[in-house]
């Protein structure tokens, strides 16, 4: 198997392709190894210098520290998604890891959402990340950034610039894009 990656804006973190499916139930991130009883997560963040997992439908993106260097990480987690895999495995998170309660959204907090996964997700996730929002209160959206999104040095922008004009001029509700 043949496991490509890419690099993301975010310089502390990388994008693996291993050319399967990854998650069957939307995308999911782990900070923390106690968090999860997933074998692979687990073993990823248990690489020296690993801080978070950020897990797509195809893609699984890792963060690390930034004084770590990719070249003494990159390596070991090829190894062990190809391990994972050669199991027989078909994904790495499937529905039994997927939480959660359905929300209540009002009408402008179901377009807000929609803009998100339509126009804003798609592009998000090529660079490795996702994001999820939150919060709609007083004319400010409240996003949470996940994968290389989160902690990234560009994002700061991409947020202001991209995802605050794209919901103002559809929406003249919102007048402000925070991330928590």
């Amino acid at each position: 198997m043949f496991i490509q990656t890419e690099v993301t804006p975010n310089p502390n973190s990388l994008k693996f392709l291993p050319g399967k499916n990854v998650s069957n139930c939307g995308s999911f991130e782990v900070t923390k190894k106690e968090d999860t009883d997933n074998e692979l997560v687990r073993n990823l963040l248990s690489i020296n210098g690993v801080t978070g997992i950020f897990l797509g439908e195809d893609f699984l993106s890792i963060n690390k520290k930034e004084d770590m260097l990719w070249e003494d990480i990159k390596h070991i987690v090829i190894s062990l998604i190809n391990d994972f895999y050669a199991t027989g495995k078909e994904f790495v998170i499937a529905n039994e890891l997927s939480k959660g309660k359905k929300e209540e959204y009002n009408e402008i907090e179901k377009k807000i959402i929609n803009i998100l996964e339509t126009k804003i997700r798609p592009a998000v996730a090529k660079d490795g990340g996702d994001i999820k929002f939150k919060e709609f209160k007083n004319g400010v959206v409240k996003v949470e950034l996940q994968g290389s999104c989160s902690g990234c040095p560009s994002s700061t922008m991409t947020l202001k610039q991209g995802v605050q004009n794209l919901l103002c001029h559809y929406l003249p509700e919102v007048k402000e894009v925070v991330a928590i």
